[in-house]
């Protein structure tokens, strides 16, 4: 199989020149972030900070395990990003050579370290955040709405646990608001460039519930 090259990774837009260069990777433009209106956003996601005013959540919360590839020098066919949002369709995992809508993506370093990339990281805007927690990944019941890092990517070593806002988000109900997930890295694979996690996603519009079962906040 054909390995991921910089003229695989998909992840194109006019901010990515400090992520490439960083890297010193060519870039191509087949691909680019989807455009999102922002406009009143932060007043829209404070009201449905809560359950005031939402529909009642519907979908449980799980707990899934799945695995990301690193963007560079894995196989083409591999994922290597995740969107939150395709846990509702069935289709979380994304490859970055045909989409660059998702959430965070995953590489190592220059220091052969695993991180965990939000949108700002890779050029795509400054979209979705990470944050690393503090307390162990079951103890994590409710997102923080502030803290997250937009342009950069954390490292996630084995054990580390990471919580994660995502790219703004429509609601049926006609708000736009972030979804939440925490995560936990179960394994780094260095030979197979590969991290096995633990994820828990609120599908829930509004809410930032992460405890598993249906979320009241």
């Amino acid at each position: 199989m054909r390995a991921k090259s910089s003229s695989d990774r998909g992840l194109t837009h006019s901010d990515g020149v400090q992520y490439l260069l960083r890297h010193r990777m060519s870039r191509r433009c087949p691909w680019f972030a989807p455009t999102v209106a922002v406009t009143g956003l932060v007043v829209l996601a404070a009201a449905c900070s809560d359950t005031t005013g939402l529909p009642a959540a519907g979908i449980d919360n799980v707990v899934d395990t799945t695995s990301l590839y690193a963007l560079f020098g894995t196989p083409i066919a591999t994922p290597s990003a995740y969107d939150l949002t395709g846990r509702l369709t069935g289709h979380p995992l994304v490859r970055t050579d045909q989409t660059a809508a998702f959430d965070f993506a995953f590489n190592f370093d220059s220091l052969r370290r695993p991180v965990l990339l939000p949108t700002g990281a890779v050029g795509l805007g400054q979209s979705s955040g990470l944050q690393l927690a503090s307390v162990p990944f079951d103890s994590i019941k409710l997102a923080p709405t502030g803290g997250y890092v937009l342009d950069r990517g954390l490292v996630a070593d084995s054990g580390a646990v990471l919580i994660v806002r995502s790219r703004p988000t429509g609601c049926l109900f006609g708000v736009t608001v972030f979804s939440y997930e925490k995560l936990v890295i179960v394994a780094v694979d260095t030979t197979a460039r590969r991290i096995d996690f633990r994820i828990l996603v609120d599908q829930n519009c509004g809410y930032r519930g992460l405890a598993p079962g249906i979320p009241t906040q």
